[in-house]
């Protein structure tokens, strides 16, 4: 098969983290989520704990939209991208490396708007994991050892972050099944049944081909 890009976005507790995973043991390919931010850091020379200080956070800075096509011209030795605010220098590090990584090998990469970063990529599948409310409180007191409370504050927190982030920099709305080619319950599905469900559409998009 060509290489192939799949990108998960995922509500919090949804078990995205797990779908990657599992898949990329199914596909043999590697599953870069954290492991993102380590490249960009190695690839644009900035400090690797302003990527981790500043990972999929929302700005709301107006200058990312003046300076993006003078940096994709440019690059990080460009006026643009050394004055721009910081916020908009980790997420166009992680742009490019996520695209470095696209152009590179075939990966499934977790959240950072990777679907927006490959918007041109020809044989990229973009899935959102979403679940209800019980199970992902369910899952987070199980992965994170908290109480129940402590864990529907973790996802409102969290989801709110990841949505201001991505509906700034992508201009499409987290979470809406538009944005994406699937998307799937991992409470209906469960974990496994989210990777067959994506390998299948897979099988089904080869064949057309």
């Amino acid at each position: 098969m060509e290489k192939f890009v799949i990108t998960i976005g995922r509500e919090f507790g949804s078990g995205g983290m797990d779908v990657g995973r599992m898949l990329s043991g199914d596909l043999n390919v590697k599953c870069y989520d954290k492991e993102l931010l380590s490249l960009a850091a190695k690839e644009s020379g900035l400090c690797e704990e302003i990527f981790e200080n500043h990972d999929e956070k929302p700005t709301s800075s107006f200058l990312y939209s003046l300076v993006m096509d003078t940096y994709s011209m440019n690059g990080y030795t460009s006026a643009p991208f050394l004055d721009m605010p910081l916020n908009h220098k980790v997420f166009l590090a992680q742009f490019e490396a996520i695209k470095n990584l696209a152009a590179k090998e075939s990966c499934i990469i977790v959240g950072r708007c990777a679907d927006y970063a490959l918007a041109n990529y020809p044989n990229c599948l973009n899935v959102f994991i979403h679940a209800d409310l019980e199970f992902r409180i369910n899952h987070i007191v199980e992965k994170f050892q908290v109480t129940k409370e402590k864990a529907a504050d973790m996802i409102r927190k969290t989801d709110k972050k990841r949505a201001s982030y991505y509906n700034y920099y992508s201009s499409k709305k987290w979470g809406d099944s538009r944005s994406y080619h699937l998307t799937l319950d991992s409470s209906q599905l469960g974990f496994e049944g989210c990777c067959d469900m994506i390998k299948h559409y897979m099988d089904i998009k080869h064949k057309k081909k």
